[in-house]
């Protein structure tokens, strides 16, 4: 039998895109999805862009030097010993030989995707209601960036590519960057602890909604191909004001190229004429280019807009190095209870000076752990007695055995 048509491929690819969007958007029909028209108002907004944009109540500038955002070169990168404030690392994947400089970019061109040995595998592109999953193979992806008009499309941004045993050779590609190599959350199990790794590839126009990391952690991201615009808010700034709510107007979403181009430039219009109803709001936006990679702090809200196809990775962490552990602990003793009790017990054996800092702040704030570490390392050691002896038994009985068919034989 010869291989399908072209046709019938193109058929099978569409179904998979047109099953995907109704998965992720069910109250949306394939109509809606480019009803903005934004695609055609797309190139209109980049031009518009500067580099660096920073908006206060007080002023507004494109000069670098009044953005909170620091420019970082790689030279002195590496000889940081602490980063606490936002920025923007220049060549990370040139000077420390990245292959994904090379093995990426390659998966933006259809034609190339179509025949790649990533080409079957499955990544997350959006979930349903329910959290579930939605999963689309590469070679349908491609032919979907190439081709989509939507005004917010399709984003794979996958988490568990290291599971699949073809897929996690993009972990061969990159190196977590010097400065973010010590993860504390990495003495959890990796089933225990949340997802904090992702890779990225995606359309322009998709993008990612305004958050803030979760358990207080902080992240980088480096971009391998193409342009990214991103804003940033001051912690301190309310959630409000940050997702410009009051901006959202009937039949509109708040997915990032919608905010963006218009929700974001109607807050920054309207703190300007009414500054009382905004004190000391800040808005920090700048584009990341190829090859630059963006650290954001804990605790900063933050929305990213793919300005052209983009392909790159992003990781999560938490680190004495970026000084977010404090923030991190009270985080996790109560949004992760479980894992706090065993990420103490771990820092209590690989960084006791970090479980003391733990304690004192228990103490400070009058926190009780629901899981106590004491008893839950009594309830570990007797476990292991229990397996340790039921070994011993094990043996015994398997000497007993040998004595016994010795003593049968001739």
């Amino acid at each position: 039998m010869g291989s399908r048509s072209p046709s019938r491929k193109k058929r099978t690819a569409q179904r998979r895109i047109e099953s995907a969007k109704k998965g992720h958007r069910p109250s949306f029909s394939l109509h809606d999805w480019s009803k903005e028209f934004l695609y055609g108002m797309f190139e209109d907004y980049k031009k518009g862009l500067s580099d660096f944009h920073t908006f206060t109540t007080e002023f507004t500038s494109e000069d670098p030097r009044d953005s909170v955002v620091r420019e970082i070169e790689y030279d002195e990168f590496i000889k940081l010993d602490m980063l606490t404030e936002p920025s923007l690392i220049r060549d990370i994947p040139l000077r420390e030989g990245w292959s994904a400089i090379e093995n990426w970019p390659k998966l933006l061109d259809p034609k190339t995707a179509k025949v790649h040995k990533f080409r079957n595998c499955k990544f997350k592109c959006g979930e349903d209601d329910d959290g579930h999953k939605i999963k689309i193979r590469l070679k349908y992806f491609s032919s979907y960036i190439e081709k989509n008009r939507d005004d917010s499309p399709l984003y794979i941004f996958d988490s568990t590519f290291d599971s699949d045993k073809v897929c996690k050779s993009i972990l061969n590609d990159y190196k977590v960057p010097s400065l973010f190599r010590k993860d504390l959350f990495t003495l959890v199990s990796e089933s225990r602890r949340p997802p904090y790794r992702w890779w990225l590839l995606g359309p322009e126009r998709s993008g990612t909604t305004l958050h803030i990391d979760p358990l207080a952690t902080a992240a980088w991201n480096t971009l391998i191909k193409g342009k990214k615009r991103w804003v940033l808010f001051p912690p301190e700034t309310s959630k409000r004001v940050a997702k410009a709510s009051s901006f959202r107007y009937r039949g509109e979403d708040d997915e990032a190229s919608q905010y963006f181009m218009t929700m974001l430039r109607r807050l920054r219009r309207d703190a300007k004429k009414y500054p009382d109803k905004y004190p000391g709001l800040k808005i920090y936006e700048f584009t990341q280019n190829e090859g630059e990679t963006v650290f954001i702090p804990n605790g900063w809200w933050h929305a990213v807009l793919n300005l052209t196809d983009t392909v790159g990775i992003t990781q999560n962490f938490v680190s004495e190095q970026v000084g977010n552990f404090d923030a991190a602990w009270l985080k996790t003793r109560t949004g992760r209870k479980k894992m706090a009790c065993k990420w103490y017990l771990q820092l209590e054996d690989k960084y006791p000076h970090l479980a003391k800092r733990a304690m004192e702040l228990n103490r400070r704030d009058n926190f009780k752990m629901k899981y106590d570490p004491d008893s839950y390392r009594e309830k570990e050691k007797q476990s292991r007695d229990r397996t340790s002896n039921g070994s011993r038994r094990d043996s015994k009985r398997a000497r007993k055995e040998e004595d016994r068919k010795n003593a049968d034989s001739p």
